[in-house]
């Protein structure tokens, strides 16, 4: 056996000077590295969907929605490319952003935990953030977080219904989400 060694963290900066090399995506959390696995079709048809309808509202608005390569800082030492990110205010570099106002995440088998503990706690971080919403890929689900003060509020509908979004100001229906997509209404018995 190996001896073991101890790994520096990198910082954001150091991260984004490798990333522009890189062959494939990564994630930098908590200064570690964590290489990205493709999404399913599935998957990016539904945040496709997302980003469609928050595209569509954002038009003749201060506000940008970007897709799942752009990098969302949350600190010197963490780095995520969320699915579906809206930006109200300035925000100036152009391979990051740092300001979002709502973040949307598309859950996977594989995601699904890093998505509900470590970037629920992450993004909560994030000052500007009004919105974090949780999509389900094995059923007709929205969960959404809102920040109401210090505080946050939480929302779940399944099945029909709308969930409000904060910016642009308005309200995604689970028809718009999983639009021509075989998405059934609850999760098949074997799923947790």
């Amino acid at each position: 056996m190996g001896a073991a060694q101890l790994v520096r963290s990198l910082s954001f900066e150091e991260y984004l000077a490798l990333e522009e090399k890189a062959r494939r995506k990564h994630e930098l959390v908590d200064g570690v590295l964590y290489a990205m696995a493709g999404a399913s079709e599935l998957h990016n048809l539904i945040a496709g969907n997302v980003f469609f309808r928050l595209r569509q509202q954002a038009q003749g608005k201060p506000c940008r929605v970007f897709m799942s390569d752009m990098k969302l800082r949350v600190d010197a030492f963490t780095s995520y490319y969320p699915d579906v990110m809206v930006v109200c205010e300035p925000d100036q570099a152009d391979y990051y952003k740092e300001r979002p106002c709502l973040v949307v995440e598309v859950m996977s088998r594989s995601t699904e935990a890093t998505d509900r503990r470590e970037k629920l706690a992450k993004y909560r971080q994030i000052p500007s953030l009004r919105a974090y919403v949780l999509v389900d890929s094995l059923s007709r689900r929205v969960e959404a977080y809102y920040r109401e003060g210090p505080n946050w509020l939480y929302l779940d509908v399944v099945g029909t219904g709308s969930v409000p979004i904060p910016c642009p100001e308005m309200h995604l229906s689970l028809d718009e989400v999983y639009e021509g997509l075989d998405v059934p209404l609850e999760r098949p018995k074997d799923e947790s």
